[in-house]
């Protein structure tokens, strides 16, 4: 969970009178979740952000199912995901179900020509190739290899990147993301056992405010249908904020992974979580150290929820023939485990150096179109001697 941030220009006491130089109140923002229960920043604007002018187009981007009630692994090659120009256009769900999508995205241009506000989920983009700058209202956050970039719903931001060479995985989820709660106490800080701290987060700097009326174009999602919305003042006019709602970027190898002398189960590679998933990161370790163990995974059932996993680099030392890039899914209601030969030569070895995101749903995932092209067809038999 984020902590207490400030950046720019606030009153002492909310709720008050700030006025701008000239004596003329700023406009107040509210910006929270969960209701009036949740996380919130008290954002303040150049000009009421209530303001649209048009909305010009609607049209759906609801993801195409091609099997609504899938029992088979599969193994989908997310480096096979075209890229595209355009931000949006690039993103392509291949997993998803009432609580999350699982998107792929290989975009070559920056988000420039017009804002983006998902208002249906919390995003979390995960940074396999690429770097650039996040932009946002609250903010802007530099991104590179390896970084977790996490938006709440309703933030309006654009991308650049540094260059056309860009691999996004992306999950977008309906629920507010959190960090794992039995790392925090109480008080919401991180503990002393917890693979990541505070310290560790990147929190939004460099405020850009734009004082300027005009004709801006938000694209907004909502309800997996996109409606082009005019504002009439730029969406970047907040001169301060203060509070706990605000995007913020974590990278994969700043998480410390947990070891033990037999093999350690996957909660201990959590570091999202909401009521209906969790995200996990699978980082280089060092090996159990019990003298007869085996390092591999154990043979394990997925009865309460659907396992994917995203193989970012790397050996993965339960898999075959796994390459960067590629998705596996293993669906609820089946056992899987190491495949052939995985436990064997897993034996003796010291440490892994594999990366990996791992997304567990409670709820069974709906494979779209999109996803089964990936497909090789086979993975499912994998497992055969």
């Amino acid at each position: 969970m984020p902590f207490y941030h400030k950046l720019g220009k606030i009153p002492p006491k909310r709720h008050t009178q700030f006025r701008k130089p000239d004596g003329s109140l700023y406009s107040e923002q509210l910006f929270g979740t969960v209701g009036f229960d949740g996380m919130y920043c008290n954002i303040y604007h150049e000009h009421r952000p209530t303001q649209v002018k048009q909305i010009k187009k609607q049209y759906s981007v609801a993801p195409k199912i091609a099997s609504a009630n899938n029992m088979l692994s599969l193994r989908l090659d997310g480096f096979a995901i075209k890229p595209e120009k355009d931000f949006l256009s690039s993103r392509k769900t291949v997993l998803t179900n009432s609580d999350c999508s699982i998107i792929l995205a290989a975009p070559q241009e920056s988000l420039r020509d017009y804002f983006y506000k998902n208002t249906d989920a919390d995003e979390v983009i995960f940074i396999h190739k690429g770097s650039g700058k996040l932009r946002t209202f609250l903010g802007n956050i530099d991104f590179k290899y390896g970084d977790y970039l996490v938006i709440p719903r309703g933030i309006i931001y654009q991308i650049d990147f540094d260059s056309e060479d860009n691999r996004l995985f992306i999950v977008e989820s309906r629920q507010p993301i959190y960090t794992p709660k039995r790392y925090r106490n109480w008080f919401g800080q991180l503990l002393e056992h917890s693979p990541f701290c505070e310290r560790d987060i990147r929190k939004p700097e460099q405020l850009e405010t734009y004082d300027a009326k005009g004709e801006f174009l938000v694209k907004v999602k909502k309800n997996d249908d996109i409606f082009e919305m005019v504002y009439a003042t730029h969406p970047f006019d907040v001169v301060g904020y203060d509070g706990y709602n605000y995007p913020y970027a974590f990278s994969i190898h700043d998480f410390e992974p947990i070891t033990g002398r037999i093999h350690q189960p996957p909660p201990v590679h959590q570091t999202f979580e909401t009521t209906a998933m969790v995200i996990c990161s699978f980082v280089p370790r060092l090996y159990d150290y019990h003298p007869e163990s085996i390092p591999a995974p154990y043979n394990h059932s997925n009865i309460d929820s659907d396992e994917v996993l995203y193989y970012v680099d790397g050996d993965f030392m339960s898999r075959n023939d796994i390459k960067q890039g590629q998705i596996t899914l293993h669906p609820a209601g089946i056992v899987h485990g190491p495949h052939p030969g995985a436990a064997e030569r897993s034996i003796g070895k010291t440490e892994t150096e594999e990366l990996a995101v791992m997304v567990d749903t409670f709820k069974p995932l709906q494979v779209t179109e999109d996803g089964m092209k990936l497909s090789d067809g086979t993975y499912y038999q994998s497992w055969l001697e």
